[in-house]
């Protein structure tokens, strides 16, 4: 009874009452952390980040009220804040269970999308555990009610407002510490908003995205058309037009791309102990079928897949910091490969990947795109060890994947996001018997593993498309969209590639950032191998011209690699940039013939300098086109721009089938080409993991691409 009349008392001045507040806030979040939010937490440090972030945000917060002198202004502030705090906490979970995503201010500010987000569905979304969210703050009225808590009606003091305050600070610096422990460059490359919550709680995720939002609206409000202009006409100056022999080689053939994760060009052709890496690939590199590109580099930033996948679809860089996709694709304006090629040529668009949805914000990119079909991890059976950290294993992606695949009206452009090849390399030991290097270093020995996996995923997928009757009517692109084997780890892969380690240097880093590029296209029998030079940026009107689609009037820094007047700098996003015959690094100028530094003569000189500004140049008209959302100030003759409200990625499958009924008899899916019958059964593979069931997926929340 003591104990009890103890904790009345102390709860009964304003300082106790405000720390029986902070602590059910406190609970409250931790317990939608682990009931309601799926942040991945991966080990005992990430857990106690966790279990502290809650702090220092709710003590700043209900803080503000021990400034207030009076009590009968203080209590019911105070628990203003209380109620508002847990009204953000609780549309955060509502809309988490719908989207898997956490609440932005845009979200919140815009009635549309609040709407389209919360409305309608919302009854349906609450569960009976809710009412823990509700429950500490009618207790709280109640114990005040009945005076089991007393009103204090005197003064606590500037000073000790001040103290709580100033421990409320320390404890967020701690705590920011502790997350850039756990996570390098936090606030700076943010890969999903689930890190920003994971690690500093969802009070400093919603003050994180209001500084960014506002500081996107600043960088948007002073853009003005004339900016716009500024770079249509860099654009048409750079305008490379078609070869007119390419120019409409693969006119309404299906588009199939295979994005292979980390994948580097050295891989290709590649023999460890005896054995080729990627045997098929290395079939498809020299088929006669097929062109491909020997000088092919990517030019991706810290938004590393993100910026292939930018370039991929829009020719436009990636950010100089963090990731274009997920500071402005939310909102961006694109004129991307899925818009041009529905409203150009009628065709469906699908991305089939085994990863959240919400991972570098694609779930919203993809809309603003144009993507009609996304098909995430949810759509897959990721459990046990069907599933490695970045999702869904690459032979079950492409086998689980032909149910939606046969039923995409045609033409389609489709997707495949490849992750079994990613950092760390790590794979089970019945998926692989391929017996690898030993250079001591455990990544890049099982980089050869994961790579040589790949290849045999991409074989069965093409044994399907044989047999299924969608390879003769299909252009099969594939790509690799950033290096797997960092320059810290170069070293220990120099020995893999026969080289001396000691003799290693930047030029031979640059060298190695060669990744493939295929365009097979079944049927042809003039293909070869090309040594012209070029990059991810260059994708999208070479793509475009091979469908016979006129890229003349769209923004995009890439060219044509098949053009006389493709432009054969490559540039990097830190700036440097490789050529036919020269490197620049930090303004260091290489012999791509010799690989040494070279002394130009002033001539020389004078057109470095030139090549260097061109580089230049074209970064910052990219970076000022994303970063001020200028594609609003210029809309192509016949392109719509796209209303993201329009796409809606729940309940694909069901919307397949209903485009089918719809069209009847002038359905052009694979499915009903072929009478009603399913190309399922066509599928083999050897992936173990079909006689496989029962456990929790081990997709990982945690997705870093640090390496």
């Amino acid at each position: 009874m003591k104990a009890i009349n103890y904790l009345r008392s102390k709860m009964s001045t304003r300082l106790g009452f405000f720390i029986l507040l902070v602590v059910l806030f406190w609970a409250k979040t931790i317990y939608a952390y682990f009931t309601d939010f799926q942040l991945g937490l991966a080990n005992p440090f990430e857990y106690f980040i966790a279990f502290i972030n809650p702090i220092a945000t709710t003590m700043l917060l209900f803080g503000l009220a021990m400034y207030i002198k009076s009590s009968r202004l203080f209590y019911p502030i105070i628990l203003l804040i209380d109620g508002l705090n847990t009204l953000l906490l609780y549309l955060n979970v509502i809309y988490y269970r719908e989207f898997t995503d956490f609440m932005t201010v845009s979200t919140m500010t815009g009635y549309s999308k609040v709407n389209q987000g919360l409305s309608g569905s919302s009854l349906a979304l609450t569960m009976p555990h809710d009412v823990f969210y509700w429950l500490d703050i009618v207790l709280v009225l109640l114990l005040l009610l009945f005076r089991v808590i007393r009103i204090d009606n005197n003064k606590f003091g500037g000073k000790g407002a001040f103290a709580i305050t100033s421990v409320a600070l320390l404890i967020f610096t701690a705590n920011l510490s502790f997350g850039e422990m756990a996570r390098p460059q936090l606030l700076t490359r943010t890969f999903d908003r689930t890190y920003i919550v994971k690690y500093l709680g969802v009070d400093s995720f919603t003050v994180y995205d209001a500084i960014s939002t506002q500081h996107t609206k600043d960088l948007r409000a002073m853009a003005t058309k004339s900016e716009m202009n500024d770079v249509r006409k860099f654009i048409n100056k750079h305008y490379a037009a078609p070869e007119k022999s390419m120019f409409g080689l693969a006119k309404g053939k299906n588009v199939i791309i295979i994005h292979l994760e980390s994948f580097q060009q050295f891989l290709i052709d590649k023999k460890v102990n005896g054995q080729e890496v990627t045997p098929f690939l290395n079939s498809l590199y020299h088929s006669k079928s097929t062109i491909a590109f020997s000088n092919f580099f990517h030019q991706v930033g810290q938004g590393k897949t993100s910026d292939a996948e930018n370039m991929l679809e829009t020719s436009t860089y990636g950010l100089p910091q963090g990731s274009m996709f997920t500071q402005f694709g939310s909102d961006n304006i694109f004129q991307a490969a899925p818009a041009i090629l529905k409203q150009n040529k009628g065709y469906t668009s699908a991305v089939f990947h085994g990863n959240v949805a919400s991972f570098w914000n694609r779930n919203n990119v993809y809309k603003n795109m144009g993507y009609q079909y996304f098909f995430d991890e949810s759509y897959y059976d990721t459990s046990g060890d069907k599933a490695l950290g970045y999702g869904l294993k690459d032979k079950l992606l492409f086998r689980d994947s032909v149910k939606y695949l046969e039923r995409l009206q045609q033409p389609f452009y489709a997707k495949y996001i490849t992750v079994t090849n990613h950092f760390p390399y790590s794979i089970d030991s019945e998926d692989s018997n391929f017996k690898t290097t030993n250079t001591g270093d455990t990544k890049v020995d099982n980089y050869f593993k994961t790579a040589h996996y790949l290849d045999q995923a991409i074989q069965e997928f093409y044994a399907y498309l044989q047999k299924s009757g969608l390879l003769k009517n299909s252009i099969i692109m594939l790509y690799g969209d950033h290096y797997g084997i960092s320059n810290s780890e170069n070293l220990s892969l120099a020995r893999a590639l026969g080289k001396n380690p000691n003799d290693w240097n930047d030029f031979d880093n640059a060298q190695l950032q060669r990744v493939p590029l295929m365009f097979n296209i079944p049927g042809m029998k003039k293909g070869y191998i090309d040594n012209t030079y070029g990059g991810e940026i260059d994708v999208l009107p070479t793509l475009l011209h091979l469908l016979g689609v006129n890229t003349k009037q769209y923004i995009q820094f890439g060219t044509d690699l098949f053009s006389k007047k493709h432009d054969t700098v490559v540039a990097f996003r830190n700036r440097d940039w490789v050529s036919t015959k020269y490197t620049s690094i930090s303004g260091t100028i290489y012999s791509n013939k010799t690989g040494k530094v070279i002394h130009p003569t002033p001539h020389q000189r004078k057109v470095f300098n030139k090549m260097q500004a061109r580089v230049n140049t074209e970064l910052s008209f990219s970076d000022e086109l994303n970063e001020q959302n200028l594609l609003r100030f210029y809309n192509p003759s016949g392109f719509t721009p796209v209303n993201p409200k329009d796409y809606n990625y729940q309940n694909g499958f069901q919307k397949e089938l209903g485009t089918e009924t719809e069209l009847g008899k002038k359905s052009t899916s694979l499915y009903d080409k072929l009478k009603k019958k399913s190309t399922q059964s066509l599928y083999k593979t050897d992936a173990p993991e079909l006689n496989h069931s029962g456990g929790s997926s081990r997709i990982s929340k945690n997705n870093n691409e640090d390496n």
